[in-house]
């Protein structure tokens, strides 16, 4: 056996475990017992004066000792003990260590080595651990970069390399077996992956579950990522930034603060509750604009105090720390045991100079005595307005339902909206004054709707209240054009405007579509079917008998989402829906998921014994028809629930107030911290499927309207492209295309330029291009510069692009047979192409049929952009012959337009023109050439017509090659024509591409239906 490679193996893989992206060092230290073949590695060095150093401090800590032992044996256990020690000892400050810019530097310097990825891609953090590949751990570095989960190994000879694009992910969460005890699951493109041994596998999950979050927000929502300083900037992505920007977002979401508030500072301290007489030990936070603080049991006592209510600072002289905050209303909270509380103090006064905006406080009426008066009490004790206490007794007085008087002002302090209305004194007038008299989409949809919401409600059978309501909607889709209007939105503003005022109602629409239901009114809904995936998981894990019986849990998806989307408002009476609503404010999106398990669990027994869908369907709808109100103080010609007839009123009566505090028993445990851990798992899973589905949907519509059923179109899937890639047509399907799609496909000589357009397109000469190059095409046709659409038909009427077209059958004139296409198509110009480059794109990866190697893709990537910045100057010279068909086209592209005189009319005097500059030029060099013929020809007095210079063409077709060979440059013809304003008009006229993708659909659509 060979002993020698066996231990060289063993020392890299030893050393791997340190460092794994490290090969054997060039200098090691190595113990041996004597009779023993195991080599223990101590040191290692990368050059001699560095291994020479670890030996002196051997010499000096470790040999002096070893005299003093008996045996070889009891020096091995020495020495081991002593290195482990050390190793241990380093152990404790690794943490600290994560951030030593110098070993960053290393990991990076290793990161850039290994995989090969793109000089902007940005390296976050990088962790050590296991990757399982089978039931084999591998050792090794997880580097976690802004797009890419990479993973790196070497062990005994074996190499192991992994990347995974953050976008591609559908599936990350944390698992635990019987194996593995602690590990994170990542699943990719159908293949599962297992990381673990991590020293900090809480931390290291968070950190993947935001990276992939926001690859995927970078695909679905790039507006807003655009407008994101940090986001959109990847060099600005570090490890510390977005454990800050997670806990930012954890302390507005708690709070119910505006988003932009960013967590500045947590101070541990204790603070005063007078009512219950004791300190209660919490975290203070601090954002640029709050004071908050939480009790270490989250639900025992919270506060928010607003910079701009502040009235005073002071601080205790004893030893207990104190912070002592006064605020309007003759309230004061007693913050103790301050760390560092005389510099938190001075900072709080400097801030509080620059507090602003007089909050109103809501004055109040009596009514419903019994409930106000409980309020009053709490009010009392606890303070009012945004820096009351909030402690279990406010939660009680919600169950049972807010006031109607003081309804509208709790649900603006609850949700955070009264917030945002004070930093934005004025904002909703001037909002509402810009979007009067606005006409789009959103303002359409608005009106159809104003009169569906509540019609049964007196306030909205009169123009008062649709009017409030219009300008509420409208106000909103102005100022958030990315969601405009959504189905829905009407009927919770309906509610809204009952209980608040107008500006209030639009300040609390803002809080539930921006804040505390994300993603919720757009057109793909996506924040509500990630908050139904969240609800089937509580399903699975709450009523597994009901899971079992009912095997399909879309079920619950297409029953609950008007439950998620109006708050139960569209599906409960409106006196029973607005106690929803109290606690929706309240607890968020987690109130809703309780109280939607509760009904489950109230039905549960009719539901299992339910045949089909439809029976559960009904058994639910009963159900929601018996819930009442019996402590609404709503008039009963206004209670939905009073006008119900003979049939339903014999139902069982469930009390609101009573289903939802059963809610809250039962279910109550549920935390926001499981809510949030659930919706971003959720909504990886949720993303992935959309863009599968459309994917699909996509590709049926485009085989269902462009081809007979019969094409066999599938010849040309590539599976293992990128998507845009994987379905090629040839150039008798692109003609089909063009004709519907091109906005030069009213041109005679329509055909021809659909085949030069092929062959410019089909680069690599093999009859078939991608969704890629045709719509890069199209692109350049319709939202291309002058420049650009004029270098497209310069490039067609050039090889490798040009080829004279002449049809076989003469009674056709332009238009083209289909073999004529196959065979234009097919025919190769001369060297279009370089005979290295063809063969590198005959090895493009792109084109393989195995897996795609990313490094040879992103290399093939950056030479395509590359490509797309050729120089004008890099086009090649147009001969005449050339020329006179690219003015043949320009002809023929003028045709029907409404300055059609005036576009032949600049299009002979360009001519004219260059034909002057031609022969000037030509003189110069050789004074026999000329080309007075052709320019005779082309300025004819009236006016050119394409007619006339065919006729001059046919009379004497030897004459222009008698004359000596002239060509143009694109910069040449370019110039001409920018000259012309006619010319500049007609190609920088913005065409519709929706309108033109319509009748196409409308066309293919009513050719299929005659099929």
């Amino acid at each position: 056996m060979d002993w020698t490679g066996l231990i060289g193996l063993l020392v890299g893989t030893l050393d791997s475990v340190l460092d794994s992206t490290a090969k054997v060092a060039p200098f090691r230290i190595l113990h041996q017992t004597p009779d023993s073949q195991v080599y223990l590695s101590i040191a290692c060095g990368a050059n001699r004066e560095e291994i020479t150093k670890h030996w002196d401090w051997l010499e000096q800590n470790i040999m002096k000792t070893l005299s003093v032992f008996d045996s070889n044996e009891d020096i091995t256990n020495f020495v081991q003990g002593k290195i482990r020690g050390l190793i241990a000892e380093e152990g404790k400050h690794s943490f600290a260590k994560e951030d030593d810019p110098e070993k960053f530097r290393e990991a990076l310097l290793k990161f850039e080595k290994c995989f090969g990825l793109p000089e902007q891609e940005k390296l976050v953090t990088y962790y050590s651990c296991s990757y399982w590949k089978g039931r084999v751990p591998c050792q090794g570095w997880l580097y976690l970069s802004t797009n890419f989960l990479s993973f790196y190994s070497f062990l005994l000879g074996s190499e192991i390399k992994l990347v995974i694009s953050w976008d591609a992910v559908s599936k990350l969460e944390k698992t635990s077996n019987v194996i593995l005890t602690e590990s994170i699951h990542v699943c990719s493109q159908g293949e599962n992956h297992y990381f673990s041994m991590f020293l900090h596998i809480n931390e290291t999950y968070l950190l993947m579950e935001q990276l992939a979050n926001y690859a995927i927000k970078r695909l679905f929502d790039k507006e807003t990522f655009a407008n994101d300083p940090i986001l959109d900037d990847p060099l600005q992505i570090t490890k510390r930034g977005l454990e800050n920007r997670a806990h930012s977002e954890q302390f507005s979401a708690f709070f119910r603060l505006p988003k932009e508030e960013a967590l500045k500072e947590v101070h541990e301290c204790c603070l005063w509750i007078p009512f219950s007489h004791f300190n209660t030990h919490g975290k203070m936070c601090i954002s640029e604009n709050y004071i908050c603080f939480a009790s270490q049991d989250g639900s025992l006592c919270s506060i928010i105090i607003p910079l701009r209510e502040v009235l005073a600072i002071d601080k205790t002289n004893d030893s207990t720390k104190t912070v002592i905050i006064s605020i309007k209303g003759k309230t004061a909270f007693r913050f103790s045991e301050v760390k560092d509380f005389e510099q938190l103090v001075a900072k709080f006064r400097f801030k509080c100079r620059a507090a602003s905006a007089p909050y109103h406080d809501i004055s109040t009426e009596l009514k419903e005595k019994m409930k106000e008066q409980s309020w009053n009490i709490l009010f009392t004790e606890c303070g009012r307005g945004v820096s009351m206490f909030r402690t279990k007794k406010t939660r009680d007085l919600v169950v049972r339902g807010i006031p109607e008087t003081l309804r509208g002002e709790l649900w603006m302090l609850f949700s955070g909206a009264v917030n945002e209305m004070a930093a934005n004194p004025g904002y909703y007038a001037e909002v509402v004054e810009q979007s009067l008299g606005t006409c789009n989409l959103a303002t359409e949809e608005i009106e159809r709707d104003l009169r569906r919401s509540l019609p049964e409600h007196p306030a909205f059978q009169s123009d008062t209240g649709i009017s409030a309501l219009r300008r509420v909607l409208t106000a909103y889709a102005y100022r958030n054009p990315k969601i405009g209007y959504c189905q829905a939105m009407n009927i919770l503003t309906s509610v809204l405007l009952l209980y608040a005022k107008e500006e209030e109602a639009f300040w609390l629409l803002v809080a539930v579509c921006e804040r505390m239901l994300p993603d919720y009114f757009n057109r793909r809904i996506i924040g509500a079917l990630v908050d139904q995936a969240v609800f089937e998981e509580l399903i699975r894990d709450h009523f597994p008998q009901l899971t079992e019986r009912m095997t399909d849990m879309t079920f619950f998806s297409s029953v609950s989402l008007s439950w998620f989307l109006t708050l139960f408002i569209s599906v409960l009476p409106i006196e029973s829906a607005v106690n929803v609503v109290d606690c929706f404010f309240y607890d968020g999106i987690k109130a809703i998921l309780q109280l939607g398990l509760a009904i489950l669990d109230y039905n549960l027994d009719k539901l299992i014994t339910c045949k089909d869908d439809a029976e559960a369907v009904t058994t639910l709808n009963r159900f929601f028809d018996s819930v009442t109100n019996k402590d609404s103080p709503l008039p009963s010609s206004v209670q939905q629930g009073s006008n119900v007839s003979d049939e339903k009123s014999s139902l069982i009566k469930v009390d609101i107030t009573d289903l939802i505090r059963e809610s809250n028993e039962k279910y109550g445990n549920i935390r926001y911290e499981d809510i949030h851990s659930l919706r971003c798992r959720n909504r990886l899973y949720v993303i992935q499927t959309l863009e599968e589905t459309t994917k699909q949907n996509v590709k049926e519509l485009f085989f269902s309207y462009y081809w007979c059923l019969g094409c066999p179109v599938l010849k040309y899937h590539d599976p293992s492209l990128p998507y845009l890639e994987q379905y090629q047509i040839d150039c008798q399907q692109f003609r089909v295309l063009y004709h519907l799609l091109s906005p030069w496909a009213h041109s005679a000589n329509k055909d021809s330029l659909a085949l030069w357009t092929f062959r410019l397109l089909d680069e690599n000469s093999d009859c078939l291009i991608n969704f890629k190059e045709f719509s890069s095409a199209i692109d350049t046709m319709y939202n291309g510069s002058f420049t650009d659409k004029l270098k497209l038909l310069f490039k067609l009427h050039i090889p490798p692009a040009y080829t004279e077209v002449k049809s076989k059958d003469p009674s056709k004139g332009d238009e083209l047979s289909k073999e004529d296409l196959l065979y234009f198509s097919q025919l190769h110009v001369s060297q279009p192409i370089n005979v290295k480059e063809a063969e590198s794109l005959k090895k493009s990866p792109e084109k393989g049929k195995g897996k795609v190697d990313i490094q040879a893709y992103l290399s093939q990537w950056q030479d395509e952009l590359s490509k797309k910045e050729e120089s004008i100057k890099d086009l090649p010279r147009m001969n005449q012959s050339q020329f006179i068909q690219f003015s043949k086209t320009l002809y023929n592209l003028f045709h029907g337009d409404p300055e059609e005189e005036s576009l032949y009319q600049a299009i002979a005097v360009v001519t004219s023109l260059l034909l002057r500059m031609e022969e000037v030029g030509r003189k110069l060099h050789s004074p026999t050439a000329s080309a007075k013929e052709f320019s005779g020809t082309a300025c004819a007095s009236g006016g050119p017509s394409e007619g006339k210079t065919e006729s001059h063409l046919k009379k004497d077709p030897s004459s222009l090659r008698e004359e000596p060979q002239w060509s143009f440059a694109f910069e040449q013809i370019l110039a001409s024509l920018l000259n012309e304003p006619a010319l500049v008009r007609f190609f920088e006229k913005p065409i519709d591409v929706k309108v033109k993708l319509e009748n196409a659909k409308t066309s293919q659509l009513s050719f299929r239906t005659k099929m």
